[in-house]
C-alpha cells in the first residue's frame, strides 16, 4: 500500500482529499456554487454571457404545471428533460421520437405520456437533487452528436469534460457513451473516458470501469487517434465559463452538435478524478505550473494557448 501511494504521489495524481483540501476548499467559495449546482442558473448565466448552451424550452416548477404537460410539450418531437440539480446524469429523459402519446428513449425504451408525468413529479419531488431538495424539470433542445462520434458512442450524446484551474484547462477528456452505460456519457455508470492531448486535441488511450482500453467495447473501434473539431473554441469556453461562475477549480461539460457546434452542457465544482486514469497523468503537475504564472495571462485566450503550448503531450514529454 505504501508502495502504491509513493508511486501515484510521484506521478502528481491528485485524490478526493487533496482536491477538496488544496483545491476546492481555498479557490472555491460556497456563495458561488449556486451558479454550478442550479442547470438552469448556469444556463441562464452562460446564455446571457454570449456562451453557447441548448436551447430552454420550458420549465416545470410546481406540481400543478403537470397537468398542462400535454399541452407545453406538444409540439416537441425529440427533447430532454432533466432535473436542474441532477447529478451523476441521474433523472435525465433523452426522447428521440413520439408517435402519438407513446414516447421512444434514445435506449429504445417506450414511455407513455402517464410516465413522462409521473417522472417529472419525481423530479420535482427531488428524488434526484443534490442533498434531495425540491426541484424543477427543464425541457431542452436533445443534441445530436457530430458524425465524428458514430464509430465510438453507443445510442447517447459523448461530452468533453475540461478541468480548468485559475482560470486555464489544465486536462481534458472525452466520455464516450456504452451499452452499459444506457448512453450516457458517465464514467461512474459505465461510460469510455479518453483523455485528450491538450495541444492538438486528440484523443488518447481510454478507462472503462477503471481499466485502460483501447476500442470502444461495443463497437470495436479505436478511441485513439481522433481528432475533436473546435478544440480551440472549446477550450475558450472552458477559460471563459470560470469568469461566470467565480470558482476556480471546476470541470466544464461541452458537447458537440453536428449542427450547432460546441455547447455548453453543465459547469461542475466537484469534478471526479478518473480523468487522470484517462490521461495516464496527475493534475498536481499541472496545478503547480498554473500556480507559478498565476496573473501572467492577459485574457482568456492567452490562458489558451498557455495550456496548449504547456500541457501538450510534446512539451511535457520534453
Amino acid at each position: 500500500m505504501l508502495q502504491t501511494y509513493k508511486a501515484l504521489k510521484k506521478l502528481g495524481i491528485v485524490g478526493l482529499n487533496a482536491r477538496n483540501a488544496q483545491y476546492i476548499l481555498p479557490n472555491n467559495a460556497r456563495e458561488n456554487y449556486p451558479a454550478v449546482d442550479d442547470k438552469l442558473l448556469t444556463k441562464e448565466i452562460a446564455k446571457a454571457a454570449g456562451l453557447a448552451v441548448p436551447q430552454l424550452y420550458d420549465v416545470i416548477r410546481n406540481n400543478h404545471e403537470i397537468k398542462q404537460l400535454a399541452d407545453r410539450i406538444a409540439g416537441l418531437d425529440d427533447f430532454v428533460i432533466k432535473p436542474a440539480q441532477g447529478s451523476g446524469g441521474d433523472g435525465i429523459l433523452v426522447i428521440v421520437s413520439r408517435s402519438g402519446d407513446r414516447y421512444r428513449l434514445a435506449s429504445g425504451e417506450i414511455m407513455t405520456l402517464d410516465d413522462i408525468r409521473y417522472h417529472v413529479h419525481m423530479i420535482l419531488a427531488g428524488i434526484y437533487s443534490l442533498g434531495g431538495q425540491p426541484d424543477k424539470a427543464l425541457f431542452e433542445y436533445r443534441v445530436r452528436f457530430d458524425p465524428l462520434f458514430e464509430k465510438i458512442a453507443y445510442q447517447g450524446v459523448p461530452d468533453v469534460r475540461i478541468i480548468t484551474y485559475l482560470g486555464v484547462p489544465a486536462m481534458a477528456m472525452v466520455r464516450l457513451p456504452t451499452r452499459q452505460s444506457r448512453g450516457r456519457a458517465n464514467l461512474h455508470q459505465g461510460a469510455i473516458g479518453a483523455g485528450i492531448d491538450m495541444g492538438t486535441g486528440t484523443t488518447l488511450s481510454g478507462v472503462w470501469n477503471s481499466r485502460m482500453v483501447s476500442e470502444h467495447p461495443d463497437t470495436g473501434n479505436p478511441v485513439s487517434d481522433l481528432t475533436i473539431p473546435y478544440w480551440d473554441e472549446m477550450l475558450l469556453l472552458a477559460a471563459k465559463s470560470q469568469q461566470l461562475t467565480k470558482l476556480c477549480y471546476q470541470g466544464i461539460d461541452i458537447v458537440l452538435d453536428r449542427d450547432l457546434g460546441p455547447l455548453i452542457l453543465e459547469i461542475n465544482a466537484r469534478p471526479g478524478l478518473a480523468i487522470q486514469i484517462a490521461n495516464q497523468a496527475g493534475l498536481k503537475p499541472r496545478f503547480d505550473i498554473i500556480d507559478a504564472h498565476v496573473g501572467t495571462h492577459a485574457d482568456d485566450a492567452a490562458r489558451v494557448v498557455f495550456a496548449k503550448e504547456r500541457f501538450s503531450i510534446a512539451a511535457l514529454a520534453s
